[in-house]
């Protein structure tokens, strides 16, 4: 209840926006579900160079004025992806000075101590274990709050 009473707090104007990045289409729409549930706006991309594209950082867009980065308000990437890994992905946003400052939380199903603290390290706000339940949507969500 607290959870629901709280989540109007965030923002008088727009629910928040995650960009929630993910190589399996199951554990995406799982992720997309569950943020939406938590009133939240989700754009989902099947892999670290698809969402870069969308943020404005793609190869080709680097000088690019066009940038969907600026509302984005967090981002939920897999650890291990094809192409791109989630850390790749982490280390490319904070590099960049238009989005370092937008939190992002690496997702894993393997619990390895010198991954985890590697990606923090990098920046990360947050590493959660798969699969996402609702209870850990709520902590992002709060995390989310203190980022408004």
């Amino acid at each position: 209840m607290d959870f629901y009473s709280s989540s109007s707090t965030i923002s008088s104007h727009e629910e928040p926006h995650v960009l929630a990045v993910d190589d399996n289409l199951i554990d995406r729409k799982l992720v997309e579900k569950l943020l939406k549930k938590s009133s939240c706006k989700v754009t989902t991309a099947e892999n670290g160079l698809r969402a870069l594209e969308y943020l404005g950082l793609g190869a080709d867009q680097e000088h690019s004025t066009n940038n969907n980065g600026s509302k984005v308000n967090m981002i939920i990437t897999d650890y291990c992806m094809p192409g791109m890994s989630g850390y790749e992905l982490l280390k490319k946003i904070k590099e960049s000075s238009i989005l370092k400052d937008v939190p992002v939380v690496i997702v894993s199903s393997e619990n390895i101590p010198t991954r985890i603290d590697q990606c923090m390290e990098e920046g990360a706000q947050m590493f959660m274990l798969k699969p996402l339940k609702h209870s850990d949507v709520k902590r992002l969500r709060c995390q989310l709050m203190q980022y408004q």
